[in-house]
């Protein structure tokens, strides 16, 4: 038991490490290869931070724990939505200005609703995984297209002074090396998590959610609070927005290509309605009024409230 938590504390600050750099080093790549700041912003940054949940469910996925994988494709997405947003809320209100962001999130809802009707069968099956994965290929060119045709607006701009300043060689090698280091310290953060999860005689989906959830949730935490701090509100929110997504679709799709799975009853019934409501309640938050919209300290501790007790649920139900 020792050990396996060691492995797990071990992971997740290795994971953390490792997943700064490869978004460092893609995020310089792709900036040489002459991809528009605000296309870097939303997908590349965004997506990268997810890294950690990608490699760490298709490792889950890979060593015949498929529920490891889903609890923490979908808990890393509440997550998200009520301890991360919550977290950067409280200390800085999130003013949601952009257009690009509010276009965005009636289609993280759309996407959210159309998972959940397509595990109802309560089976995650190859073709659902190659339909999801079909559909986050159609947002990134989407998302790319959009990036291009939009020019740069203030967001765009600044997303462009984050940008890392470095080599195109720099960026590379710190894409490489980060990429390397995430798998190894997933697979150590996989191993210790199932190895608690038999010593507690807890069920893998409820380690995927809370401790797997949380720890490959860091780079998203750190990367939305550095943000709000600097006023960049948009940057905080567009990268929780596209974290959701990728989570949603690339890598519960990975995990499902590699082996499909049986979704268990509770995560139809119980985490993914949560995820649903959070997601409703951020297009509540961005349109309810015409000029100014804002996530307050006030509605950031709701949010953080609502993750507590959504904590509290499942370990009173284990």
């Amino acid at each position: 038991m020792l050990w396996f938590s060691v492995a797990v504390v071990a992971g997740i600050a290795l994971l953390v490490w490792s997943a700064d750099r490869f978004v460092d080093g893609a995020s310089a790549t792709a900036n040489h290869l002459g991809l528009s700041s605000l296309f870097i912003g939303m997908v590349v940054i965004g997506f990268g931070t997810s890294a950690p949940e990608m490699i760490v469910s298709a490792l889950a996925a890979l060593d015949g724990a498929p529920a490891l994988a889903l609890g923490n494709a979908y808990g890393s997405n509440i997550a998200n939505l009520a301890l991360i947003l919550g977290c950067t809320a409280a200390m800085a209100p999130i003013v949601m200005q952009s257009q690009v962001v509010r276009r965005e999130i009636p289609v993280l809802i759309a996407v959210s609703f159309a998972s959940l009707l397509l595990l109802l069968d309560k089976e995650l099956s190859r073709y659902d995984a190659i339909l999801l994965l079909g559909v986050f290929v159609s947002y990134v060119v989407w998302a790319y297209t959009s990036a291009k045709t939009g020019g740069r607006d203030e967001l765009g701009k600044e997303i462009e002074k984050e940008l890392p300043r470095m080599s195109l060689g720099g960026g590379l090698f710190w894409l490489l090396i980060g990429l390397a280091l995430l798998m190894a310290s997933s697979k150590l953060l996989v191993w210790g998590a199932v190895g608690i999860a038999s010593a507690l005689g807890v069920s893998d989906l409820v380690i995927g959610l809370t401790i797997l959830a949380v720890g490959t949730s860091l780079p998203e935490l750190a990367s939305s609070i550095i943000a709000a701090r600097k006023n960049e509100h948009d940057i905080a929110l567009g990268n929780i927005i596209g974290s959701n997504m990728f989570n949603t679709l690339a890598v519960v799709g990975i995990a499902g290509a590699i082996k499909p799975a049986t979704v268990p009853a509770e995560l139809l019934t119980r985490d993914m309605p949560v995820m649903l409501l959070l997601t409703c309640g951020l297009i509540l938050l961005a349109v309810r009024g015409r000029n100014h919209r804002e996530i307050s300290r006030g509605e950031g501790g709701i949010l953080l409230a609502a993750f507590a007790g959504y904590t509290s649920w499942l370990l009173l139900t284990l």
